[in-house]
């Protein structure tokens, strides 16, 4: 394969400093249906309780070596990588021992820069990879910056409530922080509307807010409120392998093919 289709490789980090917003289940279930059309796809644990990596079927017990090893320099993105149910799916799987990453690497040199560089290496063993999917833990500390510092753009997940738009002004903020100090070639993909219900007025009301805030940066498609999406995670699965049918599901699909178009165009 061709040099080009390394450097057209998308890094996406999705990220909230909030916990509970469907982070991890829009890393995990994005990562499936775009697998499903035919990328080649690597989901980056960077959570240090491991979600991600549980969601796609690989338990604590199965991971010999995570991405805390990765960010020491231990380790490689290809060493660690693990199959998944999912074929062109593969995960660098996380472990508790990375709630330590931060403090550990605060003296060491580049310390923003270690994802990208253990990312860009993969790259180049693995040249038919098309997307990195970085699941981002709950807080805007230096895991988060790293994925920022690594990523090409920023996926937002935020739920329909009261104070989404307070959040969503830090998480912005950070961007443009990583932005200007860090990535100059980081830029937002887009604000995910999840746990979303239409009956329910408030979740209108914060659509109609952020959609008024930041325009066609929110995807068209809303994530709705699902419990088969909150189960499948119990059983190891995404919840397109658990329940393709679902109404959760079915919008992650069209979720899927929002992101491509709008990568197209970047």
């Amino acid at each position: 394969m061709s040099d080009s289709k390394i450097r057209d490789a998308r890094i996406l980090a999705v990220a909230n400093q909030k916990g509970g917003v469907g982070k991890t289940t829009t890393a995990i279930n994005l990562g499936t249906a775009l697998a499903a059309v035919g990328e080649r796809v690597l989901v980056v644990d960077l959570d240090p309780q491991g979600n991600a990596s549980t969601g796609l079927g690989v338990p604590p017990s199965a991971r010999q070596a995570t991405t805390y090893d990765v960010m020491q320099g231990d380790a490689t993105l290809a060493e660690i990588e693990m199959t998944t149910a999912i074929p062109g799916l593969t995960v660098a799987p996380a472990g508790v021992d990375l709630a330590g990453a931060e403090i550990e690497l605060l003296d060491v040199p580049n310390r923003h820069y270690r994802l990208r560089d253990a990312i860009r290496a993969y790259r180049e063993a693995m040249p038919d990879l098309t997307y990195v999917m970085i699941d981002c833990p709950p807080s805007l500390g230096l895991l988060t910056v790293n994925a920022m510092g690594a990523a090409n753009a920023v996926i937002i997940p935020l739920q329909c409530e009261f104070f989404a738009l307070e959040g969503l002004g830090q998480i912005m903020r950070t961007i443009s922080t990583v932005k200007e100090r860090i990535n100059p070639d980081l830029e937002l993909q887009g604000v995910i509307l999840t746990m979303y219900d239409r009956r329910n007025n408030l979740s209108q009301e914060v659509e109609a807010d952020v959609r008024g805030h930041l325009g066609d940066k929110v995807y068209r498609t809303a994530i709705p409120r699902n419990v088969r999406v909150s189960e499948a995670p119990s059983h190891g699965k995404p919840a397109l392998l658990y329940d393709l049918r679902c109404a959760g599901s079915q919008a992650y699909v069209r979720l899927a093919s929002e992101v491509i178009q709008r990568e197209r165009a970047m």
